[in-house]
């Protein structure tokens, strides 16, 4: 189960554009034929809801929503290592674990980027894609909370449902939002520096 919404949230996460509207009906069954309960209701009401929407409107609420305000990046590093040295070598491990369990990724993707980790959860390495989700944890509570009221919360509650118990994340949330990330600006080689609301291409290879 945890699976199938993870690999939903992921696409649903991505920039609505034609793959997105195209793969959108694909998603909407899948999550249909999950178990009762608070994901399959959250990925539900996110579903019609972009169905609902123009192209225009959806593509609007995307850039509005994730932008690179403090706490409503996409990119899972930024919250722990801000634009510093230490989040070139978070990245840089965080390809490693792809790269040892056969995950490739386009190398337009930065592999923080909480759609690529729950794709690699679902369809690359359930157990290190599980270590991953729990280790950002605090980062995903501190989205969820900055996304709260907006329809793209009812996607960061679905992920959030198929994680332990937040109490311990969400008091390390509360601490990363009162110190905000690290502010060194230095590039990310080998990286390059990519907006931190720019979409993931799900879909990578293994």
């Amino acid at each position: 189960m945890n699976d199938v919404i993870r690999q939903a949230a992921a696409m649903l996460l991505c920039y609505p554009d034609q793959a997105f509207r195209d793969r959108l009906p694909l998603v909407r069954a899948a999550v249909a034929e999950l178990p009762p309960g608070e994901a399959r209701e959250a990925l539900t009401a996110f579903c019609a809801y972009a169905a609902g929407r123009t192209d225009l409107d959806l593509g609007g609420e995307y850039v509005r929503t994730f932008d690179l305000r403090r706490r409503r990046a996409l990119h899972l590093t930024y919250y722990t290592d801000g634009d510093t040295r230490r989040r070139g070598h978070a990245l840089a491990r965080i390809k490693e674990i792809y790269g040892a369990c056969g995950w490739r990724l386009d190398a337009a993707e930065l592999p923080d980027h909480l759609a690529v980790v729950l794709e690699f959860a679902a369809r690359g390495n359930r157990e290190e894609g599980e270590r991953l989700l729990v280790r950002f944890q605090p980062g995903i509570e501190l989205l969820r909370a900055a996304l709260a009221g907006g329809p793209y919360a009812a996607v960061l509650d679905a992920v959030a449902a198929t994680l332990p118990p937040p109490d311990e994340a969400r008091r390390e949330a509360a601490r990363l939002a009162a110190a905000g990330p690290p502010a060194e600006d230095v590039g990310l080689d080998p990286f390059g520096k990519v907006p931190l609301g720019m979409p993931a291409k799900i879909g990578a290879a293994t």
